[in-house]
């Protein structure tokens, strides 16, 4: 018989951690008497996080007595009491090995259904003093799970929990953790854990996208894509950079040009994926830091070559000294192709939506496209200031003409006297918002956004209120991406600079997207405590190798692993939050 030995309950609160401010409602504290479960809570009960806790699906996190026992052994400690590992319920009984998603159970007045595994992050340890707290409850095979109020009503400390009814496939929590996030898990244990009604939305998602890596052909059956889309893929193409000479240097429009590509011995570069990028490493001063910039390919996948286009800024470094000092002949340092912003297979519509340089990951679509004969409908929309700042007006122009559905819509905001609406431009203006919500834009179509982090947000905001489906809208941005740090507030927003405090004297860590390069101080525990002490922009939930949010292209170098993390990241990345440089790295942030 299992038993509800305690609840527990606790609202949101700041606390101190390294140097920062966590807000969380990790510190439970156990209460006598009854209480009103609710849909979404316990009476005085809440969570800090909401993205990664609580809501419908996760309203009630329970732990039990017997992995209590084994902690206070395994931790050689004697001071462990319920609400401890953050859950509202304590239980004696319902073994991680034995409950199953799905499975109903009655405890007092109200009704519950057990929805998935707890997901562990970095806010459990904080609250045990255990920083490798997370990454233990996995490898341990100890999570916990998550229940949803079927109805609601009082429960009470000391009640019997009555199994009503179990759920389908039988899958113990204990399984479907492993599945997700433990190597080794077979097609079959993703298809029956997809079966199952009462599993939640996120899961699910993740556990699809699984099956989704299985199915793609990638040829890689490294890394977990359910726990990372920087897994998804092929391995790239070769490790570390490699040289590469300069055939061609065209003029796209006044401030945009591209360089094409190609092996020193003329043999056929690999073919990328339709919207990846590859990364150019420059040394324009003997002695200095090399600048490394990624630039996305513009030309057509399996062209053998690679063309890259260049936007020339007005004070920047590397389009700058690409300009004035690269010609036909000579040789550049090339990463191999990499990024999940690809084009898909399907029959369905397809909308190709770019403001200015934004064009080249398009347009390397656009001539997949072209390449198969795609039968598809599709659509290419473009905003540029006039025609002298229209990269290849010609080019997908002619694209477009080729393909029997395709057709453009393109935006000039200032034409020029010169430029003729209706044959260079379709319309005066920019491609904005409420420009998208009046084209009558197919309903089931994949969507791919290029260009500033604003326009694509407000873009994505209007497809969806046009119908499109969220899911089917990608985005690709310049520069290095959000930051991802739950309970922790936004920071000021300081570009990324060198650590305060003395010079290191390790290896060399570059962050590409962040034009960063900086020497390994040993002081520091990970290359995720550097990117932070840059304020390089970094994404992360457990630190200790179990989540894989943290997970970052590795373009260059090898890296040491302490704690090994539980499942290996994709071949080609590292998983910064528990890494250090064995040599000179070049990571994708």
């Amino acid at each position: 018989m299992a038993t509800l030995i305690a609840v527990n309950i606790g609202m949101p609160k700041n606390v101190p951690w390294n140097g920062k401010s966590v807000y969380t409602g990790v510190w439970k504290q156990t209460v006598s008497g009854p209480r009103m479960v609710r849909r979404l809570n316990i009476d005085g009960d809440g969570q800090g996080d909401l993205g990664g806790h609580g809501g419908e699906q996760r309203a009630v996190l329970v732990y039990q007595l017997d992995s209590y026992r084994h902690w206070a052994k395994e931790l050689g400690r004697d001071d462990l009491a319920p609400g401890e590992f953050g859950e509202n319920f304590t239980v004696d009984g319902l073994p991680d090995d034995e409950v199953c998603i799905g499975d109903r159970y009655r405890v007092g007045a109200a009704v519950f259904e057990v929805t998935q595994p707890r997901v562990t992050c970095y806010r459990v340890g904080l609250r045990l003093g255990e920083p490798q707290m997370a990454a233990l409850l996995i490898s341990h095979r100890r999570p916990g799970f998550y229940l949803r109020v079927i109805e609601e009503g009082e429960v009470e400390a000391g009640q019997e929990i009555v199994k009503v009814s179990s759920g389908p496939e039988a899958m113990s929590v204990q399984e479907i953790d492993a599945v997700l996030y433990l190597p080794g898990h077979t097609r079959d244990q993703v298809e029956r854990a997809l079966r199952i009604p009462a599993l939640s939305p996120g899961w699910r998602t993740s556990l699809q996208t699984l099956l989704d890596q299985a199915d793609s052909g990638s040829g890689t059956d490294t890394g977990s894509a359910g726990l990372s889309s920087e897994a998804g893929g092929a391995p790239p193409a070769w490790t570390g950079f490699r040289a590469l000479k300069v055939t061609a240097v065209t003029p796209e429009s006044r401030s945009v040009f591209s360089l094409t590509l190609a092996s020193s011995d003329d043999t056929p570069l690999p073919a990328p994926r339709p919207g990846q990028f590859v990364t150019v490493k420059l040394q324009p001063k003997e002695g200095a830091p090399p600048l490394i910039r990624s630039y996305s390919l513009s030309g057509e996948p399996g062209a053998g070559s690679y063309r890259i286009s260049v936007k020339q800024e007005p004070h920047g470094a590397a389009s700058g000294h690409l300009r004035a000092h690269v010609g036909v002949g000579d040789v550049l340092d090339i990463a191999a192709p990499r990024g999940s912003f690809c084009l898909d297979e399907g029959d369905n519509p397809v909308l190709l939506l770019s403001v200015g340089v934004g064009a080249t990951p398009v347009l390397a679509m656009l001539h997949a496209l072209a390449r198969a004969g795609s039968r598809r409908r599709i659509r290419w929309l473009h905003g540029a200031r006039d025609g002298a700042e229209h990269p290849f007006a010609e080019e997908s122009r002619a694209l477009i003409g080729s393909l029997p559905d395709a057709s453009a819509d393109i935006f000039y905001s200032r034409p020029a006297s010169g430029d003729r609406e209706g044959v260079d431009y379709t319309r005066t203006g920019h491609l904005s918002p409420d420009r998208v919500a009046g084209l009558d834009l197919p309903a089931d179509a994949d969507a791919y956004l290029c260009g500033p982090s604003d326009f694509m947000d407000d873009l994505t905001k209007a497809l969806v209120e046009a119908g499109l489906d969220a899911s089917r809208i990608h985005t690709e941005l310049f520069g290095a991406g959000p930051s991802v740090t739950p309970g922790i507030a936004a920071t000021t927003g300081r570009p990324p600079h060198r650590p305060e405090g003395p010079e290191g004297t390790g290896p060399s860590v570059s962050f590409a997207r962040s034009g960063l390069a900086v020497p390994w101080n040993a002081d520091r525990m990970s290359l995720l405590e550097l990117a932070e002490s840059c304020d390089v922009p970094v994404r992360w939930s457990c630190r200790t190798g179990v989540c894989h949010t943290c997970e970052s292209g590795l373009l260059s170098g090898s890296v040491a692993y302490s704690p090994d993390p539980v499942e290996p990241p994709a071949e080609g990345n590292a998983l910064i939050c528990c890494s250090t440089p064995a040599e000179d790295v070049v990571l994708d942030l």
